[in-house]
């Protein structure tokens, strides 16, 4: 009866008449594959798959680890919309606008692209690969703006500066501070009351990136900003020249308002917002001022601090 099992093993049904030669045919000069190295697609697979680990958090350790970390003298390239947009208001100098090809031209992009013609920066249309290399894989929503490296004073232009000017000197510097937008908020009110230039090591330090120049809000444009190698004994040098040092720290039992150094050649150094100055620095100076407040705050923001201090300084210079 069609239909219903024998009892016996199935024999395996082999190949239909007629198909052999065209099986032989079509395996003819295939020989065996070849190593990955020389498959043509290989690479862009593999590539493909590290973007993918990468995006999803979860490369090799290898993928991990920066394979090299960018150079002080190298350009950096802020990526974002809005944050292109914002530093092109601000007047960060930029050396190129990047859009990436096929971008959606929204408000945002055309303002960008508007405002890099009017300024003379080159607009140049990459793909979105060189991109995404070119911001270190940031979300850059096709747009990149490249900021070419600072170019830092040496700490005795300072100096120089205020002398040229017939000024009594009068620098800022910093200790700990690690987030730009502080060092921007910071050359803003250094601007505003009158000082000569601001001081920042060069390791475990903000530097002057696109972050510090938009919060400058163009500041930085006109205040030289100097790298010290070692903060603690370029302040020795600036007391050997006549200037005294003093720090802001909450621990001590001088208000700011009654420093009577504020006349005279001075350097203010402003610490970190949650350890303050460092044990060095601290005994390199002159003397130890703190910004009176409500108990009820256990800090001040490094910015808010500096301009306070700032501000009592200027206070003290107008009389």
């Amino acid at each position: 009866m069609a239909g219903r099992a024998s009892g016996k093993p199935s024999k395996k049904q082999g190949p239909t008449k007629g198909t052999g030669g065209k099986v032989r045919r079509s395996l003819e000069g295939k020989g065996a594959t070849p190593p990955a190295h020389m498959r043509h697609w290989y690479k862009d697979k593999a590539r493909a798959e590290r973007i993918e680990r990468e995006s999803r958090g979860g490369g090799s350790s290898a993928s991990r680890t920066p394979s090299r970390t960018r150079r002080d003298d190298a350009p950096e390239v802020i990526g974002g919309r809005n944050p292109v947009v914002e530093a092109l208001r601000a007047g960060v100098p930029a050396s190129a606008l990047y859009v990436a090809q096929r971008v959606d031209n929204d408000d945002r992009v055309r303002e960008a692209i508007k405002i890099a013609a009017d300024r003379g920066i080159a607009l140049l249309e990459v793909s979105r690969d060189k991109l995404d290399r070119l911001t270190e894989s940031t979300v850059h929503q096709g747009i990149g703006l490249q900021v070419p490296p600072y170019d830092y004073a040496h700490p005795e232009q300072l100096v120089e500066r205020a002398r040229d000017a017939a000024e009594v000197p009068l620098i800022v510097a910093l200790d700990g501070v690690t987030d730009p937008r502080n060092l921007g908020a910071i050359a803003r009110s250094a601007t505003a009351f009158g000082a000569h230039g601001l001081l920042v090591p060069s390791r475990r330090s903000a530097g002057v990136t696109a972050g510090a120049w938009k919060t400058s809000a163009g500041t930085l444009a006109t205040l030289p900003v100097a790298r010290a190698s070692n903060l603690t004994q370029t302040l020795q040098t600036y007391r050997e020249e006549g200037l005294f040092v003093v720090g802001l720290d909450g621990t001590a039992t001088v208000d700011i308002a009654a420093v009577e150094l504020a006349t005279e050649p001075l350097v203010v150094v402003v610490g970190s917002e949650g350890k303050g100055l460092s044990r060095l620095v601290r005994e390199s100076c002159d003397q130890i001022a703190r910004i009176p407040m409500n108990a009820a705050a256990e800090s001040l923001n490094a910015g808010v601090a500096a301009g306070i201090a700032l501000y009592e300084v200027a206070r003290h210079r107008r009389r």
